[in-house]
This record gives C-alpha cells, sequence and structure tokens, in this order.
C-alpha cells in the first residue's frame, strides 16, 4: 500500500513508498502525516476524480484484509461494526452481519467469493466504515506505532495481533490461492501486519477516509 509525494509543482505524480517507510522506521505522531496531506494543492481535483473510479481487485483485497486487521484488534469487530455504520449514517447498507459478509465477499481471495466489482456506492461505504473503526480503534494503533513504549510491551502486542490475524486469514481466506499462502508465510507476514496498522492510523481522522481512498487505488501493491 503506498501514498503518493508530490512534485515541485505540488502534483501528485510518482507513487512511491518513501511515506510508510519514514513512518516505519520513527514511528513519529501520526497527525503530523495528516496535516502533510490536508495541505496538497491538487488534492481537491484528485479526490473528485477519486469519487468515480471503481476500486480493482487489489483494491478488494486491502479493503478486506483492512476489516480483518479491524476484527483483529476488537475481538467484538463485527458487533462494532454495525454500530459504528448506524452511527455514520450507513444503517441501510449495513443492516445485518450478512450484508456486511456479502459485500465483503467480493475479495477474490475468500474462500466464499462473489463475482464483479463493488459499485462506487459500496466501496465508498466501506471505506468510510475503515476509516470510521481507525477512529474509533485510534488509541490502539497510536501505542503499537509508538516508540515511547517498551520494547518488550510493543513486541507482546505484535505479537498478539501477528497470531490473531493469521488464525482470522486461515478462517476465511482460501488457503490454495498463493497471494493467501505468502500472507502466511514468516518473511512477509510482520510487514504485511505492519502496513495495515499504518494503513489503519493514516485513515483514521480528517482526510482519512480520501487518504484510504487513494491508497486503495494505487494499482502498486
Amino acid at each position: 500500500m503506498r501514498f503518493w509525494k508530490t512534485t515541485k509543482g505540488g502534483c501528485l505524480s510518482d507513487r512511491t513508498p518513501a511515506i510508510i517507510s519514514v513512518v516505519i522506521e520513527s514511528r513519529p505522531t501520526i497527525k503530523l502525516l495528516q496535516k502533510e496531506f490536508l495541505h496538497l494543492p491538487s488534492l481537491c481535483n484528485t479526490v473528485i476524480s477519486m469519487h468515480k473510479a471503481v476500486l480493482g481487485r487489489r483494491g478488494l483485497e486491502r479493503l478486506d484484509l483492512l476489516l480483518l486487521a479491524v476484527e483483529t484488534l476488537d475481538l467484538n469487530g463485527g458487533e462494532a461494526m454495525l454500530w459504528t455504520s448506524s452511527q455514520i449514517g450507513l444503517k441501510d447498507q449495513f443492516s445485518s452481519r450478512v450484508e456486511l459478509w456479502k459485500l465483503r465477499c467480493h475479495n477474490p481471495l475468500r474462500k466464499s467469493t462473489r463475482r464483479g466489482r463493488l459499485s462506487t456506492e459500496d466501496s465508498d461505504s466501506l471505506i468510510s466504515l475503515v476509516s470510521s473503526m481507525a477512529k474509533r480503534l485510534y488509541p490502539v494503533l497510536h501505542q503499537m506505532l509508538s516508540a515511547k513504549e517498551p520494547d518488550d510491551v510493543n513486541g507482546e502486542r505484535w505479537l498478539l495481533f501477528n497470531q490473531r490475524l493469521r488464525d482470522l486469514i486461515e478462517e476465511r481466506m482460501n488457503l490454495r490461492r498463493g497471494a493467501v499462502q505468502r500472507l502466511l508465510e514468516n518473511k512477509y507476514s510482520s510487514s504485511i501486519s505492519r502496513q495495515l496498522v499504518l494503513t489503519l492510523a493514516l485513515s483514521a481522522g480528517p482526510g482519512g477516509v480520501d487518504r484510504l481512498r487513494a491508497s486503495l487505488l494505487d494499482p502498486i501493491p
């Protein structure tokens, strides 16, 4: 998942993992990054075009993984998602856990899948839900990314997160798919987990929905 970097003229162009790399290394306060994104000169025009775009296969996979990460952090994630959706005016789209499950089954990596792409309205609703859940879970996300916590405490948090995420992937995803096997490989799993937590943190707060949408529309995984 990669975020955009501006050129000298302020336009969004060269996609780069630079921002994520810096955050992973230093784990700074997320609000500083949010402020940086909010002042991009060409962001308004970009957001308009993004609202009309349809998520591709990679975007659907990443969106569902982010929802899995939410469930990993919140043991009552399913119920919390329904409650949150009603709070942000999405009760009609997510009237039950079954309706939410149906939309998530557009992820081709799942054991049970549905063909076709999500409509723009449905994908926007899921993106808004992820952003709202990230805001709700922000204190936990901040702790996991904070450099102020003792290494042993932080390490324990990540160990629990990685194990629960692994369990959910094994439960929900098609283990015969190469992409799913890669998610479970030890040499990749920790990096993927950190990317998911970082993306959730950047999806929280003002402008979080647009930042998340931009990352999901990026064709480069």
